[in-house]
């Protein structure tokens, strides 16, 4: 029997294809009402809720965890020490995924750069699936994937964690900023979590890093894949770069840096990370130009709402650290009035101050961290709290002038309030509208 921990959309999506692959399987979840539990009972997968019991666990062959799970938590650490496998989602997708495999993480921009890398592969004669933490599980693309296929992944530390024999065609690792300090001990170990992406590579494999990052570049030694890289900031001998207002791949260019469609420099580096992947698969020069200038941000990523009496909505309610909130506040040159907060992931705030400052017209703080941001700031911009999104948007409108922007960019995860990052950017993008539609 394998046991499946969680019970939400990949912990549905791979006890089906465990199920379809012949294995019982049983569920479970601390949750005593988990969203998805119907589903479970009309696919007749037995289950259990509001904990996980040991006469379950101690009957797996093999467990799969969930993202959502942690994998330090004691009924784990038990059926460790009985010599039980603990995988993740991502381990059991990847052994029946047929076709090459490109694997997206980074501490920032994956589903941006998935999502892109998949617009660019797709202009290619393959066929082309994207998904992973991006939407649609991994599990779930299995029974559509053929070996020609490229299947393009967003990949998290929480599922690298529970690999065992994942190994990506092309593994892609953007950058690395402290995040999930709230799941990891130390830096260090979210950092080697990451690398993870690597470890099973060899040399027939491609390893695509940020050259400009120090926790990135320079590999492990131990590393076996072959190395490529991009940079924003240095001229390359081979890979992705920028130079004199052009985008350049493997010495040619591709493309004016103006035409690159989204904001940010740290948008720049994904397209430049996008592009070595599409070189890998031969897709370069007007082809990915095209591809790249075509492309439109992603929902809830530096996503223009509406332009109301001068000012911008914007809604970056992926921006869920520190790190992913600086950025969204370094690509506008004018005036932001901000909405942070959210549950702490434990990262430090003095980074988000000192961008806030001389740019920020107001911080507007929500969540469980409003209190804990508040301190952070200090004097160093106005700020207001508010109890929910709706108050949170009069708040901010009140010093708001045209040629403004009221961003949403949290720097907090959001399971205080909302169910994930997404319900929380759709509570701020339909705030925006009612007050839209009041000015209208």
């Amino acid at each position: 029997m394998v046991v499946v921990m969680g019970m939400a959309r990949s912990g549905l999506a791979v006890s089906r294809l465990l199920r379809e692959a012949g294995f019982d399987v049983f569920a479970s979840d601390v949750l005593t009402d988990p969203p998805l539990a119907g589903e479970f009972e009309r696919d007749g997968i037995p289950s259990e809720t509001g904990g996980h019991s040991a006469g379950a666990l101690g009957r797996a062959a093999e467990i799969v965890v969930s993202p959502g799970v942690p994998l330090g938590i004691a009924p784990l650490e038990d059926a460790r020490r009985r010599g039980t496998p603990v995988i993740s989602e991502l381990e059991v997708a990847s052994r029946y995924l047929q076709g090459d495999v490109v694997a997206i993480t980074g501490s920032n921009g994956k589903t941006t750069t998935t999502a892109l890398t998949g617009r660019i592969l797709s202009v290619g004669e393959r066929p082309v699936q994207v998904g992973g933490n991006i939407g649609t599980p991994a599990s779930s693309m299995v029974a559509a994937s053929r070996a020609e296929t490229i299947n393009v992944l967003e990949v998290s530390s929480f599922q690298l964690d529970g690999i065992r024999t994942f190994r990506p065609d092309v593994g892609v690792l953007l950058n690395i900023t402290p995040d999930h300090m709230d799941r990891y001990a130390t830096f260090e170990a979210y950092r080697q979590s990451k690398l993870r992406m690597f470890a099973n590579q060899t040399g027939e494999d491609h390893a695509v890093v940020n050259r400009d990052d120090g926790n990135v570049f320079p590999l492990p030694a131990a590393v076996r894949s072959r190395r490529a890289s991009f940079s924003r900031c240095q001229v390359l001998e081979a890979g992705a770069w920028v130079a004199d207002g052009q985008v350049v791949l493997d010495g040619t260019s591709v493309m004016p840096l103006s035409r690159v469609p989204l904001r940010g420099a740290h948008n720049v580096e994904n397209v430049l990370a996008a592009l070595v992947v599409g070189g890998v698969y031969g897709i370069t020069g007007p082809a990915a130009a095209a591809a790249v200038a075509s492309f439109r941000a992603v929902e809830h990523r530096l996503e223009t709402v509406a332009t109301v009496d001068g000012v911008e909505f914007v809604n970056d309610s992926k921006a869920t650290n520190v790190d992913s909130a600086v950025k969204a506040l370094e690509s506008f040159s004018g005036p932001v009035i901000v909405i942070l907060g959210g549950q702490d992931k434990g990262g430090s705030p003095a980074a988000l101050v000192r961008a806030m400052k001389g740019r920020v017209r107001r911080a507007v703080l929500i969540g469980a961290a409003a209190e804990m941001l508040e301190a952070a700031i200090g004097g160093a911009v106005p700020s207001r709290r508010a109890a929910s999104m709706a108050e949170a948007l009069d708040l901010a409108l009140e010093p708001a002038r045209p040629g403004d922007v009221v961003l949403l960019a949290p720097a907090c995860a959001s399971f205080d309030m909302y169910d994930d990052y997404a319900a929380r950017g759709d509570d701020f993008k339909n705030a925006v509208r009612s007050y839209a539609e009041s000015r209208a």
